[in-house]
């Protein structure tokens, strides 16, 4: 099993465990993204990454339920539908080409963009549904370190709020969520 594959069975899992041990009764709660709600957060990643994968490498996922009928169930097919892309050494090694990524194999985008979203939204999706949540310190450290430099970029693709003031001392996982246009004090109703 490639590191990417691990990654991803490690960060989609916890996210997993969120969504499956959400109180059904709150996915219409406030999620930390203006606007949304925590059946959005789940909404987000299992719309906008198969769009992705069909646009970027000609690869369509298996179709699960709706994330308005069943999240879970929604959450866990495509869970599922992208490991097994990432254990299949073929389709991991295919190469894309995207213009905002450049070439690279399918492996290393979803790696650096899906992974990393999956990481970042869990973080949103715990606030939303009052679960609590502890994203590994050092990913957030690297995730931020690396994000920093394209402050402008970032803000401009409009993904991102604006930053949200958090003291320099304070953990990695509140930088990165300030950095991102996240209020780490947020919690949901």
């Amino acid at each position: 099993m490639s590191e990417t594959s691990l990654e991803h069975r490690q960060i989609s899992g916890a996210f997993a465990d969120l969504v499956r041990t959400a109180d059904p009764s709150g996915w219409d709660a406030p999620a930390p993204v203006d606007g949304w709600t925590a059946r959005d957060v789940v909404r987000h990643l299992v719309e906008w990454f198969p769009a992705f994968l069909q646009g970027a490498a000609g690869i369509t996922l298996p179709p699960g339920p709706s994330v308005d009928a069943d999240p879970v169930g929604a959450w866990a097919a495509q869970n599922e539908a992208v490991q097994a892309l990432l254990e299949d050494p073929e389709t991991a090694a295919r190469p894309i080409d995207n213009p905002h990524l450049g070439a690279m194999s399918l492996e290393q985008a979803t790696s650096r963009i899906y992974v990393a979203d999956v990481f970042m939204h869990t973080w949103d999706l715990a606030r939303a549904t009052g679960q609590p949540v502890a994203l590994d310190e050092d990913r957030c450290a690297t995730m931020l370190a690396g994000m920093q430099p394209l402050d402008e970029m970032l803000r401009a693709s409009g993904q991102y709020g604006p930053k949200v003031a958090v003291p320099d001392d304070a953990p990695a996982m509140d930088r990165l969520m300030g950095f991102i246009g996240r209020d780490p004090g947020f919690r949901a109703v």
